[in-house]
């Protein structure tokens, strides 16, 4: 595996001088700083933030105070945006810049750190007194299928003599998804109407969805992007990928089976796709990069512009993923929420790069703050599937809950979050946040 590119954001030994980033289990310690996109309650223009510990580095507030004065004149002026989209185009060589300043102004033992503290009540926010917005303005929206063992678990259910399409081991599968109804974690989601059938011949009705599901994926926001007719060759995919956040493609089942044939996936996908607030940068992820899947004996090589050795020994990430779901009956007991299924990212068949390279592979182009998204992260085990669909097996295993409820699919008032973290011996502990949504009753 080749060896991780580390600097001193990476030291493990750095203190903070914000007292909650240095906490063993916090989601934000010095060697995280991801960015997103905030608002104060007191006013409407977003701003983007840095997140440490319990607090938020204000950008805005930090530029107006020279604090980012070694910075190019470019990057300063994409600091004080209202979106990551401009951060984004300038690319990942200038967003690492930001990081190792915002890591000095941070640290409890630099004269940046010293500068930075005196100036905390202007430049530091509370994460109880700010609202989450999307991190970027995201033109395009494309959903990927990348775990063989989810690809392998819907399949059986459909094709038990051939739960895998030829096409799926030569080739990274995806559909175009619905940007304008991406939102923030903590966003309430509605229950969509569709057309549904009793039998796959039909006739359809059109009614509530009955089997709204939730899908355990990742996201991965597009930093400099290419020509329309250029294509992203592998070996540079990553120069053009920002950094990853939670994502939960919200799914109706029984709306999806109906519509699927002949094109895939259309409204059973499209009313809503929650995505957590703030974007890890590949670079706070360089400790915890792991080897692409290791194809069994019998599997295709990638094709070869799918295939290159560096992405081969370090193109995965170890992120641990957990669903937790907190039912309305639940929060009515003051019970806590419960866990259904904890994966790891590391087990996908195809590499967050190879996803990219295959994207622009035709000469599509795409942009800065365009979002691609891995599909349904699940594992071998039952334990390690990432949707209800799989979990409940179709519905014929209902989950079993404390409470004694079943969930073969969502219920109005479910709460569904999604977790994720890195961490390996040597380092510090990095997180995702939460990626959190409720599912409301249908329109009437």
């Amino acid at each position: 595996m080749t060896p991780p590119v580390l600097d001193e954001t990476h030291d493990p030994s750095a203190i903070s001088w914000v007292e909650s980033a240095n906490a063993a289990d916090t989601d934000f310690p010095l060697a995280n700083l991801p960015f997103g996109i905030f608002r104060h309650d007191f006013e409407e223009r977003p701003r983007v933030g840095i997140a440490i510990g319990d607090r938020v580095l204000d950008c805005l507030a930090a530029t107006h105070e020279g604090l980012f004065h070694e910075l190019d004149p470019a990057v300063r002026a994409a600091l004080t945006s209202w979106s990551l989209n401009a951060l984004m185009t300038l690319g990942r060589d200038d967003a690492r810049a930001v990081r190792r300043v915002a890591h000095r102004l941070l640290r409890a033992n630099t004269p940046e750190g010293a500068r930075a503290r005196a100036m905390a009540g202007d430049i530091l926010a509370s994460t109880d007194a700010i609202g989450m917005r999307v991190p970027a303005e995201i033109g395009d929206y494309s959903d990927f299928y990348a775990s063989v063992h989810h690809a392998t678990n819907v399949g059986s259910m459909f094709r038990p003599d051939n739960p895998l399409l030829p096409n799926y081991k030569w080739m990274p599968i995806g559909y175009h998804g619905r940007a304008s109804s991406i939102v923030a974690s903590g966003t309430p989601v509605r229950r969509p109407w569709g057309q549904v059938v009793s039998s796959p011949e039909g006739p359809p009705t059109v009614a509530p969805s009955a089997r709204v599901d939730y899908e355990l994926e990742v996201g991965a926001f597009v930093a400099r992007g290419n020509r329309q007719g250029d294509t992203i060759p592998l070996a540079r995919a990553e120069q053009h990928l920002f950094g990853l956040c939670l994502v939960n493609d919200w799914s109706a089942r029984d709306i999806q089976q109906w519509e699927y044939q002949p094109l895939g996936p259309f409204l059973s996908k499209s009313f809503a796709t929650t995505v957590s607030p703030w974007v890890v940068t590949l670079d706070a992820l360089e400790p915890f990069r792991t080897p692409s899947f290791a194809r069994p004996a019998g599997d295709p090589a990638p094709l070869p512009h799918l295939n290159d050795a560096a992405d081969q020994a370090s193109g995965g990430f170890g992120i641990t993923l957990e669903v937790w779901i907190c039912t309305a009956t639940m929060r009515e007991a003051g019970k806590p929420a419960e866990r259904l299924s904890r994966g790891d990212f590391g087990g996908m068949y195809w590499t967050l790069a190879q996803m990219l390279t295959h994207h622009a592979s035709a000469g599509c182009n795409v942009r800065a703050g365009d979002l691609i998204a891995s599909g349904t992260v699940s594992g071998p085990e039952r334990g390690a599937r990432g949707c209800l669909l799989e979990l409940a097996w179709r519905g014929q295993t209902p989950v079993t809950l404390s409470t004694g409820e079943t969930r073969a699919f969502l219920h109005d008032g479910d709460e569904i979050t999604l977790r994720g973290w890195c961490e390996r011996a040597g380092f510090r502990r990095i997180g995702f946040g939460e990626c959190s949504g409720v599912l409301g009753s249908a329109h009437a």
